[in-house]
């Protein structure tokens, strides 16, 4: 009996979290989805072609557009390597395409405080300079060439098919003309359900784990952990073992932020949730398709420098926003509430289901189904069915 409670309590917990950001993700996924349905890939990968400071601002801006899961983020920058862009380009568009998303921002304004929301863009940018500088001074170009020629070959990989497939709408008129045009619509709610549908997974197991983690390990043992009793002790500390954590966690994405929730109730540094966010993309699952992508060689010169920057990055969020006054003062995020409870947030549900019922109507009445079996894998350019269908 103990045993079962213990288990109700935890999914109780996780139940609570779900409710408290599903309008946040319905809201977030759908302006990606807009977003994505005006910007084309082939573009994207046109303006990726050398790693000046002009060429990564744009890919971070079109990562940030580019809504993705770490996975579907890790294909798509191997599709743009593939199509000629610079290497250290794509790796910052991979990184702002998981990590400056529109829904990632949301979801950590109302799990945490909009502190962390700025914390997250700025030190995004913080680490996609870092990054460009660390690949300059430690990743030889006969390194890259190695990479690149790797990248060439045709493997597949989770969600290959999802970044190799473009539902972006093309012609004249203005934004709102082409976006509630027919095809406007097929596009957004395809992109809208693909998106939900290659993080679902992810979204499910961070809850589980976070819920799991809010019910069962006392505050004891992360109060140890982080050395919440030895306040700079815990800042050093902090950025350092957080990427370490999400490594071991398995959770990607969106996931993670009811994980870094719990953290945060624990005690780790503020420096050290921001870099526990960015360090989906260095997950063990994600680290084996690098050496898959990119050789061993470069897979593990990837790891230490995501690693290296994602830590630095948290270190210079503390040193910045302490005297800002930017670090809440207070742990009190809402993922540990176990309670579902009739406030504003239910009537945000209630619309944001009804949102979610159009999109996946129109998804499904007009072959959306075809497209989720694509994607698992890269197209079959032989079979005129894999392509994705006109949006119509």
């Amino acid at each position: 009996m103990q045993v079962l409670d213990a288990v109700g309590h935890a999914a109780e917990t996780a139940a609570s979290m779900a409710w408290e950001i599903l309008w946040a993700l319905v809201l977030g996924f759908y302006l990606s989805a807009v977003v994505e349905a005006l910007v084309r890939k082939d573009t994207i990968g046109r303006l990726l072609g050398d790693r000046r400071p002009k060429s990564l601002a744009v890919a971070a801006g079109l990562g940030a557009a580019s809504s993705s899961c770490s996975y579907a983020a890790v294909a798509l920058s191997r599709s743009l390597i593939r199509k000629g862009a610079d290497f250290v380009a794509a790796m910052a568009f991979q990184f702002a395409s998981t990590n400056l998303v529109i829904e990632l921002g949301i979801i950590l304004a109302v799990l945490l405080a909009w502190q962390f929301t700025l914390a997250e863009f700025v030190g995004g940018i913080i680490m996609i300079i870092l990054l460009a500088l660390a690949f300059r001074a430690f990743v030889p170009e006969q390194l890259i060439d190695e990479a690149r020629a790797q990248a060439s070959r045709g493997m597949a990989g989770r969600m290959e098919g999802h970044a190799a497939m473009d539902m972006s709408v093309t012609g004249d008129g203005p934004f709102w003309r082409r976006l509630l045009s027919p095809g406007g619509f097929t596009a957004t709610s395809h992109l809208y359900v693909m998106n939900w549908w290659s993080v679902l997974f992810d979204i499910v197991l961070g809850l589980a784990i976070a819920g799991c983690l809010a019910a069962w390990v006392p505050d004891s043992f992360w109060a140890h952990l982080f050395f919440t009793g030895h306040p700079l002790a815990a800042k050093l500390w902090g950025p350092l073992i957080a990427p370490a954590i999400s490594v071991v966690a398995f959770v990607c994405s969106i996931g993670n932020v009811p994980l870094a929730a719990v953290l945060w109730n624990g005690g780790i540094s503020f420096g050290g949730v921001v870099a526990f966010i960015f360090a989906d993309l260095i997950i063990i699952p994600i680290l084996l398709i690098y050496r898959k992508y990119y050789g061993t060689r470069m897979a593990v010169r990837m790891f230490g420098l995501f690693y290296a920057t994602m830590a630095a990055a948290g270190y210079i969020i503390e040193v910045v926003f302490a005297p800002l006054g930017l670090i809440p003062a207070t742990r009190n995020a809402k993922a540990i509430s176990p309670h579902i409870s009739l406030n504003s947030d239910t009537y945000l549900n209630i619309i944001a289901i009804a949102l979610t019922l159009v999109l996946v109507s129109r998804f499904v009445r007009t072959g959306g189904r075809a497209m989720l079996a694509m994607m698992g894998g890269p197209p079959d350019h032989s079979d005129p069915t894999a392509h994705p269908p006109s949006p119509t």
